[in-house]
């Protein structure tokens, strides 16, 4: 007893150490994790609406496309699309504009300079694949019923789209996307393979110079607490967003009015 007893105030006293050591290099390291995080996941968004209706579409030439896009970038190991992004397109473009010195002087150059951008590219598209998967489920769920009343009140197909199928296909799969929003956190730690230093990276540095397996234990934490602060933040929208639509579609004659509940 005395023995566990021991290990636990030395295991706070490293842990201590550690913090008060190295915590603005870990909170830098947290910080560069959470953009990373948040630019992956609202471009992915923002590019997964499009390709999932292409993927829901009947016309091929953009349904193909759509559908050769999520196959690969979900058939691929995430890892791999961060080397070919990170070394082949620089590579590529130097190429293509015939050498470093011309690559330089080009609008490339502030895109391949940074490591971050890099990365976050091949974040952005393998999050895209994933959304579009799953927007194009929630699409495919929609009753008949719904889109029949589209059509009977004079919609367009974009308009049925913009106000009836795709709020139905967000409500609906707005669980799956937040959980590829907590994945992607997890995944970000791929970023510490290249010369960019999130939070791993940071660990890892921190224990090139110390040769503490504790500071691992300290990476954990940071990882459960962020984990934990985007559920329940991402609880709270869902609980939110639950409770405005059944008010939304509650029956007239369930609504009071408020002047009515004024005067009561």
């Amino acid at each position: 007893m005395g023995k566990l007893v021991g290990g636990s105030v030395m295991l706070g006293s490293t842990i201590q150490g550690i913090l008060a050591e190295y915590s603005a290099v870990l909170l830098e390291g947290a910080v560069v994790t959470l953009k990373l995080l948040i630019v992956s996941s609202v471009g992915g968004f923002v590019l997964a609406l499009p390709v999932s209706v292409a993927l829901g579409s009947s016309r091929r030439r953009w349904r193909y496309p759509a559908a050769l896009f999520t196959l690969v970038l979900r058939g691929s190991p995430l890892f791999v699309q961060v080397f070919l992004v990170y070394y082949g397109l620089p590579q590529i473009l130097t190429l293509a504009y015939g050498g470093i010195v011309a690559i330089k002087a080009s609008f490339w150059w502030p895109l391949l300079s940074s490591p971050f951008l890099l990365i976050s590219i091949a974040f952005v598209l393998n999050m895209a694949a994933y959304m579009a998967e799953d927007i194009r489920s929630g699409l495919a769920t929609i009753p008949k019923g719904e889109r029949e009343a589209a059509i009977a009140c004079g919609m367009s197909e974009m308009t049925a789209l913009r106000r009836v199928k795709m709020p139905w296909a967000l409500r609906t799969m707005m669980p799956v996307l937040f959980n590829e929003v907590v994945l992607t956190l997890k995944a970000t730690t791929l970023a510490s393979t290249i010369t960019l230093r999130d939070l791993l990276g940071a660990g890892s540095m921190i224990f090139a110079r110390t040769f503490d397996m504790t500071i691992y234990l300290v990476l954990a934490v940071f990882y459960l607490i962020m984990a934990g602060l985007l559920t329940v933040v991402f609880r709270y929208i869902e609980r939110r967003f639950l409770i405005a639509h059944r008010i939304a579609n509650r029956p007239l004659d369930q609504v009071k009015p408020l002047a009515i509940n004024a005067k009561h």
